[in-house]
This record gives structure tokens, C-alpha cells and sequence, in this order.
């Protein structure tokens, strides 16, 4: 009876710390959306952002403040502006200046910068003397000012720039790749790419491998493969630095469940990591495929096919772009979290990989859905029922969400 008990508490933990929500604008309001279609807050706001590690900024009467879940303040609508939570710390506007605040909104005392800078994978940037450290959550410096440049964190690395040259650290301000070269890309299981003088090539253990011909090299993504261009072409490149996929093609984009879109001529299609077509070039535009199987491509408009190219969703959507949020690793466009955000006659709504309308619901807007974690709360059951150097703080950050999610 005990283990029953222990495992339906355990259930109910990670239930409540499991749920997603999304921020959706409707009759002018702004509300959340939860992943079964129906309101988790009903729309309410004229101005809210989206939820983070459980609680979502909003404004009350030109005031900002947080709420929980379930729609209760949780901090007092007492700022001028807020930011987002990153490891229990976020930023807001107290009268004219900016500052840190805890889950509590109690003031947190930082070390001085001449700039305040949001969290990012638990860290924030602090700027002394034009030169750039980090701190941690507990407002402890961590790497003392030393950089000319700090880039966001991506997984838990972060590019730096030193006398012009650049370089790649860790959340602990550890030097992974010495600043050496004229640029370099993400970090990619111990790898990286660069540019060292005019020569492209991957770094790899304090070593750098020129690749042959490279004139230019993308970030790997979530393969051992990444595209890279040569005599004006693209062609696919391993984490040694071997091309794999001859440079024949006009564009390319990364490899996803073993396939990788490639344009020829004015189509695009989709290759295996043997360079060999499973899907033809048919489509103006491809992008990589989810986790869940499926790809966005497009005709006159967007759809989606699965891994044998058959066409699931019929090309009639637009979907979101992702020039934003290709500066970090999560896709913008296709599925994400089971879901693709996609726009229908001006509206904005969620597709599920069935090709039905999430509640068959559109919105005037609508952000992507982003996990929402609340503090454990077990809840009682019968055992018998289990159940870039980033930017400094905006002075006027936007208030409204956008189509486009924001970093």
C-alpha cells in the first residue's frame, strides 16, 4: 500500500511539473491555452508574455507583475517592466532602473555592471570596464569581466570574443576553445567549427583540422553531420572534418531522423546521409523534420510529409519563421512538443501530427507552447485509482506577443 501510495504522489508530481501552456490572443485578450485545447486561463490580458519555470509576467493596470498556473498573483503588478524566469531569477523595471528579483519578487543585490542582462542557462552576463564575466543565480561572480564579447549560451556553451579573435566557454566560465579564431560555430560533442585566418575547419580537442576547399561551415545541429560549402556548393561534412556528401547541391539545411533537405536548381528534397534521394526535389521550400516524423514543405503555401515523403498535412498553412530562434537550437518551424504552430487565413492556430486543429480553435495570435513548471505539490488520490553578447535589458521591450516567438 505504501509503494502504491509513494508512486501516485510521484505521478502527481510530475504531473503538475509536466504541463505546457500557450500564450494565445482571442477577442483582443490574452490568455493560456493547455496542450488538451481548453483554456488553463481564460483570455483576460491586454498585455502578458508567456509562462517560464511556472510563472508569466503581466500587466495590470500599467503595471507588471507574475502569476501562477492557475491565474494568481503571485507577485504584486508593481514594475514598470518584467522579463521572463531563468533558474528562479528574472529582471524587471523598478521605477527607472532595472534589477534582479527571486520567485518571492524580492530584490536580489547584485555585483555592479554597467548594464543589467537577462539570465540564459543560468547565468547572466555582468559588463566592468567594457569587459565582459558572468554571475550566477546566487548573484555570485563566477567569471571575473574578461571578454570583449559573450554570445547566449546554447546547451551550456557559450562563444566569446577576445582582441578579435574567438573562442568557446561553459556555464562555469571555463575556456573550452581559446580564443583564436576569426570566427567559430556552436559546441557540438567536443567539436566545433572555425575560421582561422581565411581557412575553415573544426576544433576538436585544442587541435584545428582544416576541411578541404570549406569555404563556409554550419553549426552541427543534432547529427554527426553538418553542411559546409565548397566551390559554391553545398555538401556534408563529419565531426572530422571528412566530406561525406560530395558539394553538388545549391542549398542545404541540417540532417534530421537521417534526412537533410537539399535544393537543386529550384526544388527542393530530401536526402540520406549516403547523399542518396529519399524524396525528390518537388518542393519551392523544405524544412529539417521533427522528432516526431514529420517536415514542413512547400508549394504555394505550407504542409507536411512523413519520412517516406507522402504529403500528411495538405499545403495550405503558413508557418512560423524562424529567424530568431535559429540563434538557438529549438526549431521554430514543424512540430514542436507535438504541436505546429501554423497560420490559416490570418489566423493563428495548433496542428496535431493528425492534421486536425488543436480544439479546432484559431487566434489572433499565438506564441509557441513552453513548458511551465510549478513547484512539486503532491495531490491526494485513492490508491485503488492512480492516476551575442546578448543585449542589454530593452528599455521598451514589446508588450504584445508576436507571431514570431521571442528569444
Amino acid at each position: 500500500m505504501k509503494k502504491t501510495l509513494i508512486f501516485l504522489l510521484l505521478v502527481s508530481i510530475q504531473f503538475v511539473n509536466s504541463q505546457e501552456l500557450a500564450l494565445v490572443k482571442k477577442n483582443s485578450k490574452i490568455g493560456y491555452l493547455s496542450k488538451d485545447g481548453s483554456f488553463k486561463i481564460e483570455p483576460q490580458y491586454k498585455s502578458a508574455r508567456s509562462f517560464s519555470e511556472g510563472l508569466a509576467a503581466v500587466e495590470n493596470g500599467g503595471k507588471w507583475g507574475f502569476i501562477d498556473t492557475k491565474g494568481t498573483w503571485v507577485i504584486p503588478a508593481d514594475f514598470k517592466d518584467a522579463k521572463d524566469f531563468n533558474n528562479g531569477i528574472a529582471v524587471v523595471q523598478k521605477d527607472k532602473e532595472w534589477v534582479y528579483i527571486n520567485t518571492k519578487g524580492e530584490i536580489q543585490k547584485a555585483p555592479t555592471s554597467d548594464k543589467v542582462f537577462d539570465f540564459n542557462d543560468g547565468v547572466a552576463f555582468i559588463r566592468q570596464n567594457n569587459k565582459v564575466g558572468l554571475i550566477n543565480n546566487k548573484m555570485t561572480v563566477v567569471l571575473e569581466p574578461k571578454y570583449d564579447q559573450i554570445k547566449p549560451f546554447e546547451n551550456g556553451y557559450a562563444r566569446v570574443e577576445l582582441n578579435k579573435n574567438w573562442g568557446i566557454i561553459d556555464t562555469n566560465g571555463k575556456e573550452l576553445v581559446e580564443p583564436a579564431y576569426a570566427e567559430i560555430g556552436n559546441y557540438f560533442k567536443g567539436t566545433t567549427w572555425a575560421r582561422k585566418d581565411k581557412t575553415f575547419g573544426l576544433v576538436s580537442g585544442g587541435k584545428f583540422t582544416p576541411v578541404d576547399g570549406a569555404e563556409k561551415i554550419w553549426d552541427f545541429e543534432t547529427q554527426d553531420l553538418t553542411y559546409a560549402k565548397k566551390n559554391g556548393k553545398i555538401g556534408y561534412i563529419d565531426l572530422k572534418g571528412n566530406w561525406v556528401i560530395l558539394p553538388i547541391y545549391d542549398k542545404g539545411k541540417a540532417f534530421s531522423k537521417n534526412l537533410a533537405p537539399v535544393l537543386v536548381g529550384k526544388k527542393w528534397g530530401f536526402i540520406n546521409p549516403e547523399g542518396k534521394f529519399v524524396i525528390e526535389p518537388t518542393y519551392s521550400d523544405a524544412e529539417v523534420f521533427s522528432t516526431n516524423g514529420l517536415a514542413p514543405v512547400k508549394e504555394s503555401n505550407w504542409g507536411f510529409i512523413n519520412e517516406s515523403g507522402k504529403l500528411v498535412i495538405p499545403t495550405q498553412y503558413g508557418i512560423t519563421t524562424n529567424a530568431i530562434i535559429a540563434m538557438f537550437t529549438q526549431q521554430d518551424k514543424g512540430f514542436i512538443s507535438g504541436v505546429a504552430r501554423v497560420k490559416n487565413e490570418g489566423k493563428w492556430g495548433f496542428l496535431k501530427p493528425d492534421g486536425t486543429v488543436l480544439a479546432n480553435q484559431w487566434f489572433e495570435n499565438a506564441e509557441l507552447f513552453s513548458k511551465s513548471t510549478e513547484k512539486p505539490q503532491p495531490v491526494a488520490a485513492p490508491a485503488e485509482k492512480p492516476k551575442e553578447e546578448t543585449k542589454a535589458v530593452a528599455k521598451k521591450p514589446a508588450a504584445k506577443p508576436a507571431p514570431k516567438k521571442k528569444k
